[in-house]
């Protein structure tokens, strides 16, 4: 990331809508290379409604052979509980969707996560030698994630033979008020978006009007997965942007994204 000019993005208005808790770094990085980050959360994140999933998991933790973690919100929502009532099991197996989820929990101290080398979403997680049926046969895999989300990874592993628990340890909630986004999205006060879930795009999707879905349709749309892709082309968005994941992966494409040509 050093590689770039540090005034590659002078000017440039971008929206980061992570949850706020995750937005600093990318909006930091942006704003140290010139640009104008405007955080505005399209996922809101906070604890489940109901706890008590993951207070039975933690009572037979010693039953898990796997424990897989959506996200980085699914480790620090359930981590710190776990920890707090008793330690890591050795031979509970830790994996993660991402490396991020990886990072929170080696901060946890949650050693030799399984994740997958590439593309990091579940299908290429099912890929993984550990999640294949000769070895998940029969065994207790616990899933924890927030509400919602999709369902492939705990159908397949079921098909495989697994005895699957999916625990809800936070919740996503969308915006409650889109204006302030909608206003500068009228006003080409926005020179690109960077959404980082299918989720979050419906939401953003969805809240616009008419008018702010047309100036949606326009303006780039930086995407850390080729899925989320799908959706924004979908939805009939025309300048869409596929990235590397995580911040890096953003800020490169944000930084070699040809800005002249489109002005």
């Amino acid at each position: 990331m050093n590689d770039f000019d540090p005034e590659i993005l002078r000017g440039k208005r971008i929206v980061v809508t992570r949850p706020l808790a995750q937005s600093g770094p990318l909006a930091n990085l942006i704003a140290r290379h010139g640009g104008q980050p405007f955080v505005f959360p399209l996922l809101e994140i906070s604890a489940a409604d109901d706890p008590r999933p993951l207070q039975a998991a933690i009572e037979r933790l010693e039953t898990f052979s796997l424990a897989i973690f959506i996200s980085p919100n699914a480790v620090d929502f359930s981590v710190p509980t776990i920890l707090a009532r008793r330690p890591w099991p050795d031979d509970l197996q830790a994996l993660a969707l991402g490396p991020g989820s990886a990072a929170r929990l080696s901060a946890y101290g949650v050693a030799n996560t399984l994740l997958p080398e590439e593309r990091f979403d579940s299908e290429s997680l099912l890929e993984l030698p550990v999640l294949r049926p000769s070895y998940v046969y029969g065994r207790r895999v616990m899933i924890l994630r927030g509400n919602g989300g999709r369902e492939l990874l705990a159908q397949t592993l079921r098909q495989r033979g697994a005895f699957v628990d999916c625990i809800v340890c936070y919740r996503r909630s969308g915006p409650t008020d889109i204006v302030p986004l909608a206003k500068r999205l009228r006003c080409g006060e926005i020179d690109a978006l960077i959404v980082s879930s299918s989720e979050a795009l419906r939401y953003l999707f969805e809240m616009l009007e008419v008018e702010g879905r047309a100036d949606l349709r326009t303006t780039p749309m930086f995407v850390p997965h080729p899925r989320i892709a799908e959706l924004a082309r979908a939805l009939g968005l025309q300048r869409v942007v596929t990235s590397e994941p995580a911040d890096a992966g953003i800020f490169a494409a944000l930084c070699r994204y040809r800005w002249h040509t489109h002005d």
